[in-house]
C-alpha cells in the first residue's frame, strides 16, 4: 500500500533514484570498498582483502533482502550492512568496517548522493535558464502593464519582468556552485570523531578514502558531519522551489480572467479544465509549483533543527532527515521541471497586454508627465501636485488624462499637443527595459557557455 504521494504522484525518477533504497545500499557499500582500499593503501590490510571487499560491495553480492533481514534481528542497520558485507568476502570481511563508526559510513554516503543530487539540479536550473533567456529575448520590447499594489503603475516590457527572473535563477545557479563543497564532505574519522580507531594512519586513511570518493571532509567532526551543511543545502532549495513559486504566482495572476495577458500551454483536444465548468482553462502547473514550493520550505526549520545535538551526537536528527533530505530534494527537482514546462510553452496575450495599457485612460504615464513639466522649468514638487490633482479631478470627472491636462493652462503653456502625445506614449517610456534585459540574456549565455 502507497502511502507517501512522491511514491504514486510526485517527483520524476531521476532524482528519486538517488534517494531511494538500492542507491542508499550502493553508495554505503562502496564508502566501506573505499574504506578498505585506504587500509590497504596504508598497509593495515591485505591488498588481495580489499580487492576481494571492493568486488563484493555491490548490491549483486550484498542485496537489500538480506541485510533487512538481519536487521530484523540484530536492530541495527549499518552493523545488518556490515555483516551482509562480511558474509560474502570470506576471510576479508574481518577487515569489513575497520575502524569506523555508523556515520562514516551513513553520512559519507549521503554525500555522494548529495554530489549526484546537484548535477541534477544544476542540470534543471541549466533548462530553465535557457529557456527564461530564451523568452526574455524574445519578448524585450514587449510593452506590457507594470503593477505595485496590483494597481496599474508604468509601463514595463514582458522580457524585462522574465529577465528578473532570469537574474534571480543565476544567484541561485552560483549558490548551488558555492554550497558544492560544504555539503559534499564526508568522515571517516570513527567514534566521537576523533580518529582513534585508525590509529596513526589516521589522517592518511581519511584523506584517502575522501579522496577516493571525490569528497571533502569533516575538520573537526563530531561523531556525524556537522548539521549547518545539510541546514545551508536544505535553505539554498528551499529558496530555489520558493522563487519559482514567486513566478508561479504571476503566472497564475496574469492568467486571471479580468487580465488575460499570458496562460499556461493546453492542450484542447484533450485537457480537462474542470470536470463540470467544461470552458475552464486553468494555470494547474502553477498552482502544482506553488503548493509543492510551500511543502519544500517548511522542511527548513526541522533541518535546522537537526543541527541541535546532545554533545558528539544522539540519534534525533536520523527520522527527521531520512523524511527532509529526499522530500527536499525530489520535489525541488519536480518543480523546476515543471516552472520549465511553464515557461517553455506559455502562450503571450501581445494585444491584452496592449489593451490593458490603453484601458488604463493615459493615468499610468503620469509619472513621465511631471518629469516633462520638469524639464520644461517648473519645479519637480509643484509638477507633482498638478498632476497628481489633475488625475483626481479627471477621475472623478470621468475624463483621460490627456484631456484632462490639456485643459489646464499650466501644462498648455509648457507642452503642445503633439508633445504631450509624445510624452504620454507607454512606447516612449519603456527606460532602458530592452538594454537591462539583454544584459542579463548575455549574463546567462556565459553562464551556459554558449
Amino acid at each position: 500500500m502507497l502511502i507517501c504521494p512522491l511514491d504514486y504522484r510526485y517527483g520524476r525518477q531521476a532524482m528519486k533514484a538517488v534517494f531511494s533504497e538500492e542507491n542508499n545500499l550502493r553508495t554505503k557499500l562502496q564508502v566501506e570498498a573505499a574504506l578498505a582500499r585506504a587500509h590497504a593503501a596504508v598497509g593495515d590490510v591485505p591488498a588481495e582483502a580489499a580487492e576481494e571487499i571492493t568486488r563484493k560491495a555491490t548490491l549483486e553480492h550484498v542485496t537489500l533482502e538480506r541485510v533487512k533481514a538481519i536487521e530484523a534481528e540484530n536492530k541495527h542497520d549499518i552493523m545488518a550492512m556490515v555483516n551482509a558485507l562480511s558474509e560474502q568476502t570470506g576471510e576479508a570481511g574481518r577487515y569489513v568496517h575497520l575502524g569506523a563508526t555508523s556515520n562514516d559510513i551513513v553520512d559519507t554516503a549521503i554525500a555522494l548522493e548529495f554530489k549526484d543530487m546537484l548535477d541534477l539540479i544544476d542540470e534543471d536550473l541549466d533548462r530553465l535558464i535557457s529557456v527564461l533567456a530564451d523568452r526574455a529575448e524574445q519578448h524585450r520590447r514587449m510593452p506590457m502593464m507594470g503593477r505595485t499594489h496590483g494597481q496599474f503603475a508604468i509601463p514595463t516590457t514582458f522580457g524585462f519582468k522574465l529577465a528578473g527572473y532570469l537574474s534571480e535563477m543565476l544567484r541561485h545557479k552560483e549558490r548551488v556552485g558555492e554550497m558544492r563543497k560544504r555539503i559534499c564532505v564526508g568522515k571517516m574519522s570513527g567514534a566521537i570523531g576523533t580518529g582513534a580507531g585508525f590509529g596513526s594512519k589516521f589522517f592518511q586513511i581519511q584523506e584517502a578514502v575522501m579522496k577516493d570518493l571525490g569528497l571533502g571532509y569533516e575538520d573537526a567532526a563530531t561523531q556525524l558531519v556537522c548539521r549547518d551543511r545539510y541546514a545551508e543545502m536544505v535553505f539554498v532549495l528551499g529558496l530555489i522551489a520558493t522563487s519559482c513559486e514567486r513566478y508561479a504566482t504571476e503566472v497564475r495572476n496574469l492568467q486571471r480572467s479580468e487580465i488575460g495577458e499570458v496562460q499556461e500551454a493546453f492542450d484542447a483536444r484533450k485537457q480537462v479544465g474542470s470536470s463540470t465548468m467544461a470552458q475552464k482553462k486553468n494555470p494547474m502547473l502553477s498552482e502544482n509549483v506553488s503548493g509543492l514550493a510551500r511543502v519544500v520550505r517548511s522542511y527548513i526549520t526541522p533541518q535546522m533543527e537537526c543541527m541541535v545535538l546532545w554533545h558528539e551526537r544522539d540519534l534525533s536528527n536520523s527520522a527527521a532527515e531520512r523524511f527532509i533530505l529526499p522530500h527536499v530534494a525530489v520535489l525541488t527537482d519536480d518543480i523546476l521541471y515543471k516552472i520549465t514546462d511553464v515557461f517553455s510553452n506559455l502562450v503571450v496575450n501581445e494585444e491584452r497586454m496592449l489593451r490593458n495599457i490603453r484601458s488604463a485612460g493615459g493615468f499610468i504615464m503620469a509619472e513621465s508627465v511631471l518629469l516633462a513639466l520638469a524639464s520644461k522649468g517648473m519645479g519637480r514638487q509643484e509638477a507633482h501636485e498638478l498632476v497628481r490633482q489633475t488625475a483626481i479631478r479627471a477621475e472623478e470627472e470621468g475624463k483621460d488624462l490627456r484631456s484632462a491636462l490639456m485643459e489646464n493652462a499650466q501644462v498648455a503653456a509648457l507642452l503642445s499637443g503633439d508633445e504631450l502625445d509624445a510624452v504620454m506614449d507607454p512606447i516612449n517610456y519603456l527606460g532602458k527595459a530592452p538594454e537591462l534585459t539583454d544584459r542579463v540574456v548575455q549574463q546567462a549565455r556565459r553562464s551556459l557557455g554558449a
